[in-house]
């Protein structure tokens, strides 16, 4: 799996994502209807377009220090990963995955587990020792996945964004020798 990052400055000025880049982007998450049911992140989870697509990565990367992660394996776009550096409240000192995504014809083949691997080791090794993220109430599938790899629940919480239930886990970054 080869992992690049969407840098924000492919999105500044009112740029554009590259058509055949937003082509797979939509796909992948108009892959993932059952999610943007639970989400409600799109008016008609069954049409998700790609100027909603382009318009929800612009503002993931609005935060200053988001970053979007495309995991491709044989050329192809399989998931992708947005993360935080420095989450909004300042009260909040650890980084935080704030999206995993994996291509509905994907799952099942490892590559959420290697994603979230890869931004895992990509925050120790810039000394980071936790790792936060959130999960909706509703969504039972996400938080056994993300217990399976380790996290563990510290709070219950509305999401910023729209206040939806939300199970907040952490998982301990230990600096391996």
């Amino acid at each position: 799996m080869i992992v690049e990052a969407l840098t924000p400055k492919a999105l500044e000025d009112g740029a554009a994502l590259p058509g055949a880049l937003l082509t797979e982007l939509s796909a992948l998450y108009a892959s993932n209807e059952e999610f943007h049911q639970l989400s409600g992140d799109f008016p008609d989870p069954s049409d998700v377009r790609p100027e909603q697509v382009a318009a929800a990565l612009a503002d993931e990367l609005a935060e200053p220090s988001a970053e979007v992660l495309l995991a491709r394996s044989e050329g192809r776009l399989v998931a992708l990963a947005v993360t935080l550096g420095h989450h909004p409240d300042p009260a909040e000192p650890e980084p935080w995955l704030g999206l995993l995504m994996v291509h509905g014809d994907a799952r099942r083949t490892g590559h959420g587990r290697r994603l979230a691997s890869y931004v895992e080791d990509r925050f120790r090794a810039e000394g980071r020792t936790g790792l936060r993220l959130a999960v909706l109430e509703n969504n039972p599938r996400a938080l056994a996945f993300w217990t399976a790899l380790g996290y563990e629940e510290t709070d219950r919480r509305p999401d910023r964004a729209h206040g939806r239930p939300c199970v907040v886990l952490r998982k301990s970054l230990p600096q391996q020798a």
